[in-house]
């Protein structure tokens, strides 16, 4: 057999992850808010992509998707009205004292006269806003409040350091992490000094800051109302038995009868565990929906779908390709240039397709979903049916990888209020008679039992299985007790205990 160079052809198939592929893949599992922001990218980079401002409505290729998904009786679903919905630092002290200590800006403890290095009028002839701007000052935050108060109190500059080192180590729920003993080394004064200036910071607006647990800031806010007797103090040393509703060892520590007890429990759910939490909490994002679904007109078809799907507007990204400005710039181009142009332009008009097959697909999946969780709209949550993504990738003919990433961070807003699509993804657990119930409607009713269980009558998990078997549903011990954790429920015993305390 001779041995040489030889010339081979071959005929192979593989799969190639063009960056094109890449970027519809990206969108296609992005949230509209991540779309909206790489849009935005987009129009910058590109000079062939422009807004379409006047697209106010998906798109008829969209439309007609929901009706293919809801059969051929599927109305034309309008345009959604805006109104027509509901959209649902603990800084570490230097572990040398010799180490020097970032004591940050300290200026906002000071007045405006006495910062080191400010100064500024006392009046406000050089103001020369209205008076409507005056009056929409941004509400000051806790650190703001919380320096006013340190300015007021402490007239010594040296005191006012330690409080500013305080106020910048103080957590947002108002609790310090670092001793008083490491904060007087850092600083390099006496321990005594640092205690007696926090607990006069403890007693600022909100009561309970500066301190070191939850005990002492418990205390606190008892001392403040005059409440921190012998027995309130004896019930803050022992909070893990309170904890564990061990209520007989309190009862023993304290020296109190069981009235006593219930009125000191009481007082202490009256505290503010956590004083600086709510203070400066931001509003809640606003959850705008992908997928906008309302109750279809009364039809006289018998078989006409009840329920209408359309793509939300508001997260309808919308982008043209400006084919003038290429044709006019493509006249009298050199080489470079007009590869430049033909790269964008086919850029451009690859994110246009991407982005409708999106708007499309989102629409489709959503739709199949609709179609078999229709007993939940209806009914509720005690009604979801099992479902799993091989069910909806077979009925709209896609690959379960891509009904995974059109179902992540997508929300449809439904007549029972703002659901993730993967929401409606549950598995199944078996029936005594051959039927399957969802997972999560037996969470809800496990829920729903211990919610109407009595203080006298605590349903354990071989009783909630009993009870479940009675209904129907095939489901072990172990199951349940798993179940009740995810839900965070508390066993049968710690429930029994709670319930003998007195609300």
């Amino acid at each position: 057999m001779a041995i040489g160079p030889r010339l081979d052809l071959r005929h192979t198939q593989s799969l190639v992850m063009t960056p094109q592929l890449r970027q519809a893949i990206k969108l296609l599992q992005s949230s509209n808010i991540e779309v909206t922001a790489f849009i935005e990218e987009e129009l910058e980079r590109n000079p062939l992509l422009e807004r379409d401002e006047g697209a106010a409505e998906p798109g008829a290729e969209a439309q007609q998707r929901a009706r293919e998904a809801f059969g051929e009786a599927q109305p034309v679903a309008t345009p959604a009205q805006p109104d027509s919905y509901d959209s649902t630092g603990a800084a570490t002290l230097p572990a040398e004292a010799e180490a020097p200590l970032d004591i940050g800006d300290w200026s906002n403890v000071y007045d405006s006269s006495e910062a080191p290095g400010r100064g500024g009028r006392a009046d406000f002839a050089d103001d020369d806003r209205g008076i409507d701007e005056l009056a929409a000052e941004r509400r000051r935050n806790l650190r703001e409040e919380l320096a006013e108060q340190v300015r007021l109190t402490f007239r010594d500059h040296a005191d006012r350091m330690i409080a500013a080192q305080l106020l910048a180590l103080v957590d947002a729920a108002g609790r310090l992490s670092v001793a008083d003993a490491q904060i007087a080394a850092a600083l390099g004064c006496a321990e005594a000094r640092v205690a007696a200036i926090r607990a006069r910071m403890q007693r600022f607006e909100p009561v309970g800051m500066f301190c070191h647990g939850l005990a002492e800031c418990l205390a606190v806010q008892l001392a403040e109302r005059n409440r921190l007797d012998p027995a309130m103090q004896a019930l803050l040393d022992n909070l893990e038995l309170l904890a564990r509703r061990d209520l007989r060892a309190l009862m023993r520590i304290c020296g109190v009868d069981a009235e006593d007890m219930a009125e000191m429990v009481a007082e202490l759910k009256r505290l503010d565990p956590k004083p600086g939490a709510g203070f400066d909490d931001d509003p809640a994002p606003v959850l705008v929906p992908d997928v906008l679904m309302r109750r279809a007109p009364i039809a006289p078809e018998p078989d006409a779908p009840d329920w209408i799907l359309e793509l939300n507007p508001e997260t309808l990204p919308r982008v043209l390709v400006n084919r003038g400005f290429h044709a006019r710039t493509l006249v009298g181009a050199n080489r470079e240039v007009r590869a430049f142009l033909a790269e964008q332009y086919q850029s451009a008009n690859w994110l246009v397709k991407s982005l409708e097959q999106r708007a499309n697909t989102i629409l489709k999946v959503s739709a199949e979903i609709v179609r078999r969780q229709d007993a939940f709209f209806h009914h509720g949550v005690s009604h979801l049916r099992p479902l799993i993504l091989r069910d909806v990738a077979e009925a709209v003919e896609m690959h379960e990888s891509t009904v995974s990433r059109v179902t992540a961070n997508k929300y449809i807003a439904t007549p029972r209020g703002n659901f993730e699509l993967k929401y409606f993804f549950t598995t199944a657990i078996g029936g005594t008679g051959g039927e399957t119930f969802s997972a999560e409607a037996i969470r809800h009713r496990i829920r729903t039992m211990v919610d109407a269980e009595s203080a006298a009558d605590i349903l354990s998990d071989d009783a909630i299985v009993a009870m479940l078997k009675r209904e129907g549903v095939d489901i072990a011990r172990r199951t349940v007790a798993k179940y009740r954790e995810a839900l965070h429920i508390p066993s049968s015993v710690q429930r029994k205990r709670e319930k003998a305390v007195p609300a």
